[in-house]
């Protein structure tokens, strides 16, 4: 039985106005969650940071360190051990709960799990009374910003997935690194499923303000292999995440600064775009489904979904991407 969503015209609750200031609700203190906060208190992106885990002790712990950081800071950050009463007055959530992956466990049975917890923490948090934007960034982030949505009762334009805010990053370092440029003079998305059926939008990317595709056509006369390398430049931020968990057992630092990257969206009212996990309402032809996407970001959370212009192998990739995405929840009962 697939669940119901308690407000299915998805629009904003106009009698309930979005709650005001800068106060953050962190459900989760693992490594990803504690990246997450550090940004916040190094950036001073909010008034009040409240923390919770189940490991009261070692959150504890990470509330003092924090606060310890924030006479260097340039802030005035209050950071505080927190309890779901402090969702009632909070402007945001970031939801960094979750199990990780077993060995020799489907993905179903992992999103099955993972499911089951956010059905405990979404109902908890919602029965404070939140109305602010929820932010979810557990793995597979895509799904489980789908089910946060539905259990919610929330609209669609309130709760954003970290999406492929990460795997983007990855992709414009990548590329600087192989121009010979910096990454913030490369422009280009990764979309779909934060997962291995992602795909580039090469078609729309740029570097310096000079197309990809006005690249390829020019530098393959003196460097025949550049198709291949931007292919390979793709695959290594695919397969970025599993390197890095060899190495160190996993990822925080990017997924950190991207989830701190969204909130200053969120707070600064920036209507910038960033590539998220959004509800998808028509766009590149579906429907009923969250997927990384580029999305105008402001105060009232995704404005509005950026439809890129794919190219017909992208447009096939991408739909690739979705079907992956949708057998996933058909699988976990969250879609009919």
């Amino acid at each position: 039985m697939s669940i119901q969503h308690p407000n299915p015209t998805n629009q904003p609750k106009s009698d309930l106005p979005l709650r005001p200031g800068r106060k953050v609700v962190l459900i989760g203190a693992g490594d990803v969650g504690v990246a997450y906060a550090y940004a916040l208190v190094n950036q001073g992106l909010c008034e009040h940071l409240a923390i919770i885990d189940i490991n009261e002790e070692k959150t504890w712990g990470h509330v003092q360190d924090l606060n310890h950081a924030v006479p260097w800071s340039g802030h005035n950050t209050r950071v505080t051990v927190g309890t779901y009463e402090d969702c009632a007055d909070a402007a945001m959530v970031v939801n960094c709960a979750g199990v990780a992956q077993r060995p020799d466990e489907s993905r179903l049975d992992l999103v099955a799990r993972n499911v089951k917890i956010f059905e405990d923490i979404v109902g908890n948090v919602m029965a404070t009374g939140f109305n602010g934007i929820f932010l979810v960034a557990t793995n597979p982030v895509d799904v489980l910003t789908y089910a946060t949505w539905k259990l919610s009762g929330l609209p669609s334009n309130q709760v954003i997935g970290s999406g492929t805010i990460l795997d983007t990053a990855r992709y414009r370092h990548s590329l600087g690194e192989y121009f010979g440029v910096s990454s913030t003079s490369v422009h280009a998305y990764v979309i779909g499923e934060h997962g291995d059926s992602e795909l580039p939008v090469v078609s729309a990317g740029s570097v310096a303000g000079v197309s990809l595709p006005t690249r390829l056509e020019r530098e393959s006369k003196n460097n025949p292999q550049i198709s291949d390398d931007l292919d390979t430049v793709f695959t290594d931020t695919r397969d970025a995440a599993y390197k890095i968990i060899r190495a160190k057992g996993s990822t925080s630092y990017g997924i950190g600064g991207g989830l701190a990257r969204i909130t200053r969206a969120v707070f600064n009212n920036e209507d910038v775009v960033l590539p998220v996990s959004a509800l998808l309402q028509g766009e590149y032809g579906w429907d009923d489904i969250y997927i990384g996407t580029p999305a105008v970001i402001n105060r009232n959370g995704i404005r509005d979904v950026v439809e890129l212009a794919l190219d017909d192998e992208e447009t096939k990739q991408f739909n690739h991407s979705a079907e992956v995405l949708r057998d996933v929840m058909r699988g976990a009962d969250l879609v009919s």
